[in-house]
């Protein structure tokens, strides 16, 4: 027992997560071989099993899970203690590792790197994009500093911090331009399409439309915005997207973007880490990047739904940015406009 090695319990990590020998020596930047005699030598100094062995899979014994909580808290004092050598310095240095909810991630995410390695040269950002559940479990376990979310989270051994607040807009296909915009009752007699389960932002737009996810047989699940706005394109129905979204989603579809009347549905941005975390300050500096870096974005965005109304003509395709109605289409026409 007094050989155990942190680089062991790594290892040990790594399998338990992955549940397979190859994935797991891919993330350990190990081979595979390798990788299994130490778990193996883990094994035998502990003096029994860590992991039931199948042919395509492992799995946890009892005993494995029971020391898996054990490895993991460990591991996260290990790091904890290297932040606290990065929180002794007037800035933020060294690994940051960030999480973004996937409906914010492609169209921020450039942004913000941009302007934190431009004023952080020592920082070495890691991204990872997922699930709001899945980034404040990682966030719990110690796998990630801070992660970019819609609040609220509630959970009590978190900080949030408020960014920015955000408004939906609605994408339907570019016939039905100039059309009025339809009010939450309207939206619920359509065919509306929606993130699959697990996203905040389905359950979002649900309740502005103050619709019950299990009820309506008209809703439709896509995997992602680009997907959704791509069937929107079709014909298929009509779809709620965060305005952030708009520039990149609709460049290459036939669609609509408009505006919904006030009050508007809407959602709030902010950051999340540990209570715990020795990286607070250096966590809250670079949440004011972050805003900095959203409130920039959003004015580019405003500017262009205020953008002066254009007069349909023979020589135009009927996509302007911005018709009397307040609707943005978008389509390969305005390109330009949107960059």
């Amino acid at each position: 027992m007094t050989n155990l090695t942190l680089k062991q319990l790594r290892y040990f990590e790594a399998l338990a997560k992955h549940g397979h020998f190859g994935r797991a020596a891919d993330v350990c930047a190990i081979s595979q071989p390798a990788l299994s005699m130490q778990i193996k030598e883990l094994e035998e100094q502990l003096g029994t099993d860590l992991f039931e062995r199948g042919a395509r899979q492992v799995r946890l014994t009892n005993f494995g899970e029971a020391f898996a909580v054990r490895v993991r808290n460990i591991l996260r004092s290990v790091d904890e203690l290297g932040d606290l050598a990065r929180a002794s310095h007037n800035q933020p240095v060294g690994r940051l590792r960030i999480g973004v909810i996937p409906t914010v991630a492609p169209y921020l995410l450039p942004t913000i790197i941009g302007n934190l390695t431009s004023l952080y040269d020592g920082l070495d950002i890691h991204v990872r994009e997922t699930l709001t559940s899945k980034l404040v479990e990682e966030l719990a376990e110690g796998r990630l500093d801070t992660a970019i979310v819609a609040l609220p989270v509630s959970e009590p051994t978190l900080t949030e911090v408020a960014l920015f607040a955000e408004n939906f807009v609605l994408v339907r296909p570019s016939e039905d331009e100039g059309k009025p915009v339809p009010n939450r009752e309207a939206l619920r007699e359509m065919r509306l399409l929606l993130l699959e389960e697990g996203h905040c932002f389905r359950d979002q737009a649900l309740s502005f439309c103050n619709i019950q996810s299990a009820l309506p047989r008209e809703l439709m699940d896509g995997s992602s915005l680009s997907t959704l706005v791509q069937m929107v394109s079709a014909g298929i129905g009509v779809t709620l997207i965060p305005e952030m979204a708009v520039a990149v989603e609709t460049r290459s579809a036939s669609v609509s973007a408009v505006r919904f009347q006030s009050p508007q549905p809407s959602r709030t941005i902010g950051m999340i880490w540990r209570k715990t975390s020795p990286l607070a300050k250096q966590l809250t500096r670079i949440s004011e990047v972050v805003r900095q870096s959203a409130d920039a974005m959003r004015e580019q965005h405003d500017s262009i739904w205020r953008a002066q109304d254009f007069e349909f003509d023979a020589r135009r395709q009927p996509s302007a940015l911005r018709n009397s109605n307040g609707a943005f289409a978008a389509d390969k026409a305005n390109d330009s406009a949107l960059k």
